[in-house]
């Protein structure tokens, strides 16, 4: 059906303008969103009790080193998806053995995306580095939505197509 192969296109596509508004907010607002990643691997807003906090990091060199990982990651995943939503958007009435190859960036994308917010945010940041445990720097809530978002849109695609009727 061509209007499921259209909304695989333009959900692939709708991931890849968040991945890039959110990649671009944080080049263009690089200190405000900067402080977020150095609080969080700093571990400076844990619980005072908290027994984990041996696990910090404080070089500011590697606070840039780890937010510039971060950027190049929502990159990728923005530029993977925009691949593919193009991919997609060309192949509409293309044979379905064609449609599902064109989805080979969309999955790529979407799983960077997915494992950016899911391990990066997530494990890393949330339980790790203990995130979770700050009420002014805590992403995690925000991780899980966009980690959602993406896994249900990936399984969407990853549907194997069926021959649209000529």
């Amino acid at each position: 059906m061509l209007a499921i192969r259209a909304a695989k296109a333009a959900m692939v596509a709708a991931i890849a303008l968040f991945a890039t508004l959110v990649a671009f907010g944080n080049v263009t607002d690089y200190h405000t969103n900067f402080e977020f990643v150095q609080h969080v691997l700093s571990m400076d807003s844990v619980f005072p009790s908290s027994t984990i906090k041996y696990r910090a990091i404080t070089n500011p060199a590697l606070h840039h080193a780890g937010y510039a990982l971060i950027i190049a990651a929502e990159a990728a995943t923005a530029a993977l998806c925009w691949i593919s939503a193009g991919m997609l958007a060309r192949s509409l009435r293309a044979e379905a053995s064609a449609f599902n190859r064109a989805k080979t960036f969309a999955v790529a994308g979407l799983t960077l995306g997915f494992l950016l917010w899911q391990v990066g945010f997530m494990s890393i940041g949330g339980e790790w580095f203990g995130m979770w445990q700050s009420k002014d720097w805590n992403g995690v809530p925000s991780a899980f939505r966009f980690v959602m978002v993406i896994v249900v849109v990936l399984i969407f695609v990853a549907l194997p197509e069926q021959e649209i009727d000529r």
